[in-house]
C-alpha cells in the first residue's frame, strides 16, 4: 500500500516549484502488523530524508519520490510487494524491518538483478555470503552481541565477578543470529552459557524459563526480544525476584521508547545496544534528532535514523548513476 506520505510530499514539491516528473524509489517496511511500531519509526526517517534531499535539488535537479509498500509484517506480503515494485521498473528498492522478511527479499532482488539497500535488518545471513545486488548500510546482528560482551569485559576489568550467562531469545532470524553470536563470543572470551532458551512468537508467560534461570543463579541475563516480549520478560524477572548482576537486551524491543514506558521500573538498570541516539557526537546529530521528533510526533529510535541514512545513501547513489539502469546503480 502506498502511504499518504507520498501524496503529501508530492504536494510540498509542487509548491516549491519542482516539475511533476520525479525519480521513484521503492520502500518496503512494516506499517501494520506485529512490527508496525518499527515501520512508524521508518516513516519518520524517510520523511525527514526526502524533505532534505528534495530541498537540496533532488536527484540532479529532479525530485525524488517514494513508492512505499506495507509488508504487513508478513513474508509473503513482502514478496508480493517486491514483485510489484520490480514490475513497476523502479531503479532500486530499500527494505525492510524484520530479518525474516528481508532475507527472502534479498534473494528475490538478487534473482531480479535489482539493487536492494538493507538499512535496518541485521541478520548476518542477509549479506553472507553476499550478493552483487544487495547492500547493507547498518551493522549485522553479531555486532549487537559483541558490544554487550564488551560491557561484560569492562565490568570484569572493574573487578566485578561476571562469568555465567543465561540467554533467552525469540526464534526469529534476528534473535537466533544474536544468540548464535553470543554463544561464540562466550566461548572465545571466557564466559559460560548456563542456559540458552528460545521461545515461539506469541509467548506471554516467561515464568517457567525465568524460574530455571533463577535456579542457575546467572551473573547475566541476556535477552533478545521484540517490543511486547521485552516488556513482559523484564516485568516477570522483577516479579519472580530473579536477581542477576547485569541484565542486557540486544536492541530490537529494548531500544524503543515504548520499552521504558511499558516496563516502567522493571526497565531500571537494563543495558541495551543501539545504532544511534541523539547524544552521538556527530556533526548534525542534534539537528537530525529534532527533525525526527517533529516528523514522528514523539521520541525517535535508531530505526528512524537508519531509514534516514538509507534514503540519504540511496540519493547519493542515484546522483552518481550514469543512466539510472540497475547495472549503473550497482556500479555506483
Amino acid at each position: 500500500m502506498r502511504l499518504k506520505l507520498v501524496a503529501l510530499l508530492s504536494c510540498v514539491l509542487l509548491s516549491l516549484g519542482f516539475a511533476q516528473d520525479s525519480i521513484k524509489v521503492g520502500v518496503i517496511s512494516s506499517f501494520t502488523g506485529r512490527f508496525a511500531e518499527f515501520g512508524d519509526q521508518h516513516k519518520a526517517g524517510f520523511q525527514v530524508a526526502l524533505e532534505e534531499i528534495n530541498a537540496n535539488g533532488g536527484i540532479n535537479g529532479v525530485p525524488l519520490e517514494l513508492v512505499i509498500e506495507d509488508d504487513t509484517s508478513d513474508q509473503k506480503a513482502a514478496l508480493s510487494s517486491a514483485e510489484k515494485l520490480a514490475q513497476a521498473g523502479l531503479p532500486m528498492v530499500l527494505g525492510a524491518y524484520s530479518s525474516s522478511i528481508t532475507n527472502p527479499l534479498a534473494q528475490y532482488f538478487t534473482r531480479e538483478q535489482l539493487p536492494f539497500v538493507v538499512f535496518t535488518s541485521s541478520a548476518d545471513s542477509i549479506t553472507n555470503p553476499g550478493s552483487d545486488w544487495v547492500y547493507r548500510i547498518n551493522q549485522p546482528a553479531a555486532t549487537y552481541a559483541e558490544i554487550l560482551f564488551d560491557v561484560f569485559d569492562y565490568l570484569r576489568s572493574e573487578g566485578q565477578d561476571i562469568n555465567n550467562v543465561a540467554v533467552v531469545h525469540g526464534n526469529g532470524t534476528f534473535e537466533n543470529a544474536v544468540a548464535i553470536a553470543s554463544q561464540e563470543l562466550a566461548l572465545t572470551r571466557g564466559y559460560r552459557i548456563v542456559e540458552l532458551q528460545s521461545y515461539d512468537k506469541g509467548l506471554t508467560d516467561f515464568r517457567p524459563i525465568l524460574n530455571r534461570f533463577k535456579s542457575k543463579n546467572p551473573d547475566v541475563i541476556l535477552m533478545v526480544s521484540y517490543s511486547e516480549d521485552a516488556v513482559a520478560i523484564v516485568r516477570q524477572v522483577k516479579e519472580l525476584g530473579v536477581a542477576p548482576k547485569v541484565m542486557v537486551g540486544a536492541a530490537a524491543g529494548f531500544a524503543l521508547p515504548s520499552f521504558i514506558e511499558g516496563a516502567q521500573d522493571a526497565a531500571e538498570g537494563v543495558i541495551t545496544a543501539t545504532a544511534w541516539t541523539a547524544e552521538v557526537n556527530y556533526e548534525g546529530a542534534q539537528d537530525l534528532y529534532e527533525r525526527l521528533v517533529a516528523a514522528k510526533g514523539g521520541e525517535p529510535s535508531y530505526h528512524a535514523a537508519q531509514a534516514y541514512a538509507g534514503l540519504i545513501t540511496a540519493a547519493d547513489v542515484l546522483r552518481r548513476s550514469s543512466d539510472m539502469s540497475p547495472e549503473s546503480i550497482r556500479q555506483a
